[in-house]
């Protein structure tokens, strides 16, 4: 049987005449950072202190010594980054230079000082770059010359740390006879039957040609051989019956162990390989209609809206994301009532454990091949890499039932149309045989079970624009960048695949991020920690657009930011959910963060949520009340993802600013399943927009599940429409009672009990100013008056009223 040491231990970092201990999985910047060699790059403004570090060369040393009777050694490294030339006892092993795959070297019978020198990434851009010549990038690093994960030379929401290092895991693997080479299990669900086509790959040593090998996979029961005389074979399971694998509030999510066992001609086991699979089918539906091109996930033949978020790699170091905080980021998303994750091009083909918790919690994982907003060339040394790299990550990632969706590229397409690519390129090649050639072979090669897409955006053909918001897949940016978050009404895109909203991070993450600062919008820490173009200027904008700018009350402004960039994704997806299912799916950009920053995601750098968050987990609940302005009024939409019909009265009551209850009327709703009932507002119900001091709030039943309940002001389902902007709107001065209640046999929780005297709209707590571990399970809440809402918070010391009124927010222009 082969057997496996792994190298994690024992390795140095040469720095000048100096060897460093150094971690094994890790990178150059963290073994500094442990040493005390340079300052934490994430905090204050050492980022800039720090960049030699990507310009170096550096080399990783250990010993390596093995004694193994078996015929072969390997040398095996799960992830090099990037461009590596390896020598063992003074002699060559090989080169790479890709972090995106796997590499395995022979060294039988070798032994001495292992080293592993790494060429600056940009050194080795710039060599790729004088072999392929110029191509046009967003941004003015070199990315598409080299093969690594492009963020890493920075991005508008990422520093630019440019590591090196042996980033995943490092073993020798000794064997005989033959070992298991590719394992690619083909899934299939027909009538009721689960089918799995193993198709197996094996090598040889020099001893082991010519044998007779025996391979035997089971799972769930079921059982198959084949009799191997070459390097090849296919082995055919069939399971009665199964337990589908359902995206999350679809069903469960059953696993299955797929054990494969690779044996001699006289039964002694040579080598093993087991995975967790999962029975379902996916289909994606791009049939036109009248309404241009759909882009409509279906899983096991039920057609889904995706409630998705974009994934970037979660730290700008990605060595240091353990399993453990894959499954915590991933769980965060899950409570929001997410059920899709997009695993982003311009960052890592994720580790195995990102999409176990996926396989796990129901989330459907998009993924991009790596490519992401640059003209790549497509010559060698290039074209060669992206071959294997693609070839090796499907062959990976494939048994995962949770990954639904292969996407060649993002914002290619559309940049070669858009951003006066074409005219620069002059004719070279620009990555376009990649997304519409190479990447489609291999996928209908190797992963014919799942679909595949050429980029995103993409209208599905050169015979409409890229980013056509009728075909495909569609990119929303120009709200962000120049307009209203109101606009994300002005159209129905059939596939909503990026969009969002910026606002800074928590402000215990920030207090970490930028010690002893006067935090400002412009003081030096968080200019440096906002990367975007103009971004505080878009961010002044936006709130400019509903509120006063607070000038020199940095709190007001932090609350105001993300109250906005809250109410904007919210506005969007209420909006385009209710348009199902002309509108197939939205992916927020984006759920997590790299590092402490001012950006567009759900839940900063230090895991803390924002209020985002809390607002994904209302728009994205199975049940959606949302009231939605129209040409000849309003329009009451009641959203059913459920798989069950929704019957409910809704309340329609016509407030004004004061108190006074205007006009009231129910009206009765039966949605069906998975559908979505549009009803008109009676016009006595309408607010006066012209006078400034009337709103309209509309009440479902509270007959929903806790998790739908959850942001609403009562206890039901609630929407609120305001005819004005906020700063041209009537509030009263927000009145309100504050009480907090310790928790029965709970020493880390407190109740937080807010009850309104007067209109309060948008109250938030911050938690993290009761304490930086603190969490609420609430976010922004809109109360009438006379009614009481109650906020569990957990992971903080005693704290009284006064703690707690400071730490409380809400909409105040009186």
């Amino acid at each position: 049987m082969k057997d496996v040491t792994q190298l994690d231990e024992g390795w140095s970092l040469r720095h000048g005449q100096e060897l460093l201990e150094a971690t094994v999985p890790g990178c150059v910047h963290t073994d500094l950072l442990t040493a005390g060699l340079i300052p934490d790059p994430f905090t204050a403004l050492h980022e800039t202190e720090v960049a030699w570090v990507g310009r170096r060369a550096w080399t990783y040393v250990r010993e390596l010594g093995h004694d193994s009777a078996h015929e072969r050694t390997d040398l095996v490294f799960d992830g090099l980054d990037t461009a590596a030339y390896l020598t063992l006892g003074g002699r060559p092993v090989g080169t790479t230079r890709n972090m995106h795959r796997r590499h395995r070297f022979d060294v039988t019978g070798r032994t001495g000082r292992l080293e592993v020198r790494f060429a600056s990434a940009y050194d080795e851009a710039a060599a790729v770059r004088a072999v392929t010549g110029e191509r046009p990038n967003v941004y003015p690093e070199p990315s598409q010359y080299i093969r690594k994960m492009a963020s890493s030379f920075g991005w508008d929401w990422g520093p630019t740390l440019v590591t090196a290092g042996i980033w995943r895991p490092v073993r020798l693997e000794h064997w005989s006879t033959a070992r298991i080479a590719h394992v690619r299990p083909l899934v299939t669900v027909d009538e009721g039957t689960g089918r799995v086509e193993v198709r197996l790959e094996a090598e040889r040593t020099a001893q082991g040609r010519g044998r007779t090998l025996r391979a035997e996979a089971r799972v769930a029961g079921a059982h198959a051989e084949a009799v191997l005389t070459g390097d090849e074979a296919v082995l055919r399971l069939e399971v009665p019956d199964p337990g589908l694998w359902w995206p999350r509030g679809y069903g469960e999510q059953p696993l299955y162990d797929l054990h494969l066992t690779l044996s001699d001609d006289e039964g002694r086991p040579l080598d093993t390989w087991h995975r967790r699979i999962g029975f379902r089918t996916v289909e994606l539906d791009r049939s036109a209609d009248e309404h241009g091109t759909g882009f409509t996930l279906v899983v096991n033949g039920v057609r889904i809206f995706a409630r998705g978020v974009n994934w970037i790699p979660d730290d700008a170091f990605p060595s240091r994301i353990t399993p453990e905080r894959y499954r915590t980021r991933l769980t965060q998303a899950a409570e929001a009532n997410i059920d899709l994750v997009r695993v982003w091009g311009g960052g890592i083909y994720e580790d195995d454990a990102f999409y176990d918790a996926c396989d796990e919690l129901g989330l459907m994982v998009w993924q991009d091949f790596l490519f992401a907003c640059s003209a790549y060339p497509e010559e060698q040394p290039l074209r060669g890499e992206v071959e294997a790299e693609a070839r090796d990550n499907v062959v990976r990632l494939m048994p995962h039932p949770s990954l639904v969706l292969w996407n060649g590229n993002n914002e290619n397409l559309w940049g070669f149309r858009d951003w006066d690519w074409e005219p620069a390129l002059a004719g070279d090649s620009w990555g376009e045989g990649y997304y519409l050639g190479l990447l489609p072979r291999i996928v209908a090669e190797l992963d014919p079970t799942r679909p595949y897409t050429a980029g995103s955006p993409w209208s599905g053909s050169w015979d409409h624009h890229p980013n056509d918001p009728a075909h495909g897949t569609h990119h929303s940016w120009e709200v962000w960048n120049r307009q209203d978050y109101a606009e994300y009404r002005a159209s129905v895109p059939r596939f909503v695949a990026e969009f969002g909203w910026q606002a800074p991070p928590a402000l215990a993450t920030l207090r970490r991020a930028l010690p002893g600062e006067e935090l400002a919008p412009d003081s030096p820490g968080m200019l440096h920690h906002q990367k975007a173009e103009d971004g505080n200027g878009k961010l002044n904008r936006g709130v400019g657009r509903h509120f006063p700018l607070p000038e020199g009350d940095f709190d007001r402004w932090h609350y105001l930011t993300q109250l906005v960039q809250a109410r904007a994704v919210a506005a969007g997806i209420e909006h385009w959910r209710s348009h199902w299912p002309v509108c197939a799916g939205t992916i927020v950009w984006q759920l997590n963060d790299c590092w402490p920053v001012t950006s567009w995601a759900a839940i900063d750098s230090d895991g803390r949520p924002k209020p985002l968050h809390h607002e994904l987990r209302r728009v994205y609940a199975d049940r959606l009340l949302t009231l939605q302005p129209a040409t000849d009024g309003l329009v009451l939409a009641a959203v059913n993802q459920a798989a069950e019909p929704w019957r409910t009265a809704v309340t329609l009551r016509r407030w004004g600013a004061d108190g006074t209850l205007i006009h009231e009327s129910v009206l009765d709703i039966a949605a069906e399943p998975r559908s979505v009932v549009r009803l008109p507002v009676p016009r006595g119900l309408l607010p006066d927009g012209r006078s400034g001091k009337e709103f309209l709030v509309a009440d479902a039943d509270a007959d929903a599940d806790a998790d739908v309940r959850v942001g609403a002001g009562a206890d039901g389902l609630r929407a609120v429409h305001f005819p004005v902007a906020d700063k041209d709107f009537a509030y009263p001065r927000p009145v309100y009672d504050v009480g907090v209640e310790p928790v029965t046999g709970q020493r880390d929780r407190v109740d937080v009990v807010v009850s309104a005297r007067t209109l309060v709209r948008d109250l938030l707590l911050q938690t993290d100013r009761l304490g930086p571990a603190a969490v609420g399970d609430r976010g922004l809440l809109t109360l009438l008056p006379g009614e009481q809402v109650r906020i569990r918070v957990t992971g903080c010391a005693t704290v009284d009223v006064e703690d707690v009124r400071a730490a409380l927010y809400c909409v105040d222009t009186a």
